[in-house]
């Protein structure tokens, strides 16, 4: 089985979200959110649906299956009626006992022809074949056959008809006989009409949830092959969870061969779910390429950054002093500041320091310092020492974003009060009317009073 994405904190999640985007999803259930809040308190099943609703968000699923077995018995014709069938079989379903699953598939049967136009009828389907799927495993024969035939007729079907259902009987295939469903998503991902695009792409998702050398060749094929850019994508995240040399070797053939910078960048980001030390080495090789377009360079530092180490530190520290990019200059200090410790804070220091850098360089140094948690004290001595007001500018910004520190709200309101230049005094005027402390509310009335 493919390993699952380790979660990233939020403010990671926010500065690579194109990336996340392309996890794929399994197949739709509308179950996954559970029952509608009750709509219809004149209705009489009212107090029913609410204490089915109740019992299927606590998982007791025995009691939302009577309650919603007692709406359709004692009233048919309420508005509740067409859609508890289907939760009905849902509670059922989740107890997993045969009988209860047979039931199940009762209930849905008679939603399809006593309310073919319940809310929850393309979802019943797909809800059915799962159900089917696991009495298939508890050794039904008839459920097998089902599942078997609903799977072929999945793999071969040109269009029109429900994917969600499509891929539950695939996936219920899989979970049974993981040998006759793996053909079947070959057909599926064979196709290349674009309809059928969010089909290969569920596809692709349940390819990846066989071991073995046959998905890794498979998603690698659909990588080559595949003519949607989305669905090629996802194929290369699925190979990047992998975990095996196998699928590094598949990676590093895609960073090398394709020509889609899209497919490349899903790559890099596949490499830095690799923990190996050749994907390691791998997005070095990457980040140093000068032949390659500078996005690509930079999302192979982005990634250096998020394994972070003394190595990996060292390593980036080093590629600054070799860069002539300042886009890729500003990508190591950013990527350097996430590694909190290891030297990286005084380095920071060091770049803003250094009148050979950019001006720019200097001063998103400067601001990763800050975040980093450098010392006031430092950050206050660089503002005495540079004549640049560029440099002094920044600083102050820097500083306010501390102003919870009182070291930096005493140096703020000392620039206020005595800087020279007009100019830096305003800049710091304004950070302090954004702070709440009374220290800096007494000084802008003082300085408003003269």
């Amino acid at each position: 089985m493919f390993r699952s994405l380790t979660l990233m904190p939020a403010a990671l999640a926010l500065l690579v979200a194109p990336l996340h985007a392309q996890k794929p999803k399994p197949a739709r259930l509308a179950l996954a959110d559970g029952p509608p809040p009750a709509a219809f308190p004149q209705d009489p099943a009212d107090a029913l649906y609410r204490s089915g609703r109740e019992a299927l968000n606590r998982n007791d699923w025995g009691t939302a299956a009577r309650q919603f077995q007692l709406i359709r018995q004692r009233y048919p014709r309420s508005s509740y009626t067409a859609d508890a069938l289907y939760w009905e079989a849902y509670a059922r379903y989740r107890t997993g006992r045969s009988d209860q699953l047979r039931m199940a598939l009762g209930g849905l049967e008679t939603q399809r022809s006593q309310y073919p136009r319940a809310r929850t009828r393309a979802d019943a389907d797909a809800l059915q074949r799962r159900i089917q799927g696991e009495l298939a495993r508890q050794g039904d024969s008839d459920a097998a056959e089902a599942v078997a035939g609903a799977a072929r007729g999945a793999a071969q079907c040109r269009g029109g008809g429900d994917d969600d259902a499509r891929m539950a009987a695939l996936n219920a295939l899989l979970q049974m006989d993981g040998e006759q469903a793996m053909p079947l998503l070959r057909t599926v991902l064979g196709r290349r009409d674009a309809c059928s695009e969010e089909l290969r792409a569920r596809a692709v998702f349940l390819v990846a949830q066989k071991a073995g050398g046959d998905a890794e060749s498979i998603l690698l094929d659909v990588v080559r092959n595949d003519p949607s850019p989305e669905v090629r994508g996802q194929a290369v995240f699925w190979l990047g969870q992998s975990g095996t040399e196998r699928s590094l070797d598949a990676i590093e053939q895609i960073l090398r061969t394709s020509r889609d910078t899209d497919v490349q960048e899903k790559a890099l980001f596949a490499l830095s779910q690799h923990r190996s030390p050749r994907a390691a080495q791998l997005l070095r090789t990457w980040a140093e390429r000068d032949d390659v377009p500078g996005e690509l360079r930079e999302k192979a530092i982005f990634w250096i950054g998020q394994r972070p180490s003394a190595e990996s530190a060292q390593y980036l520290r080093t590629l600054f002093g070799r860069l002539r990019d300042e886009d890729l200059k500003e990508k190591v200090l950013f990527s350097l500041s996430q590694m909190r410790g290891m030297g990286n804070d005084r380095w920071l220091m060091s770049v803003a320091a250094d009148g050979g850098q950019p001006t720019e360089v200097r001063k998103k140094a400067l601001f990763w310092a800050g975040q980093t948690g450098v010392s006031i004290a430092e950050l206050s001595g660089v503002y005495d020492r540079v004549r640049d007001q560029e440099l002094r500018e920044q600083v102050i910004f820097v500083l306010s974003q501390r102003m919870r520190d009182p070291a930096a709200l005493d140096k703020l309101m000392d620039i206020a009060r005595r800087d020279p230049e007009p100019e830096l005094r305003k800049k710091a005027i304004f950070w302090l009317g954004q702070s709440r402390d009374p220290r800096a509310a007494r000084l802008l009335s003082e300085l408003i009073g003269q």
